[in-house]
């Protein structure tokens, strides 16, 4: 089990790799400050010191959890990418909505603001 972010990519496979640098790059750019540790054995992005989002690297998805229900509109269009209550799965075999990431990093930032 990786014991920092660098351990986790470093075992991951260079395309979901890549992917996961890219998901980490949309986490900088809307929450410059965040912090990044392992919990769960997963990457979490963390902001004044609590989990914001967690990322989970499978074999077919990148893993987002917890995602909180969120603005009807909003909502409306992570609801296809949902799988269960609260994980948002982004399959490998799409490109990562970049700009919804955008959306969906800041939102859940507004809520712990």
């Amino acid at each position: 089990m990786a014991a920092t972010v660098e351990e986790y990519l470093a075992g991951l496979p260079a395309d979901v790799r890549a992917r996961v640098e890219e998901l980490r790059g949309v986490v900088r750019e809307v929450v410059p400050d965040a912090g990044e540790a392992i919990s769960y054995a997963m990457p979490v992005f963390t902001l004044d010191g609590a989990p914001l989002l967690h990322i989970g690297a499978w074999k077919h998805h990148i893993g987002l959890y917890p995602v909180p229900r969120l603005d009807p509109e909003l909502e409306a269009e992570v609801a296809p990418l949902r799988s269960g209550q609260d994980t948002v799965k982004l399959r490998h075999a799409a490109p990562l909505p970049h700009a919804l990431l955008v959306r969906l990093v800041q939102a859940m930032a507004d809520r712990r603001g």
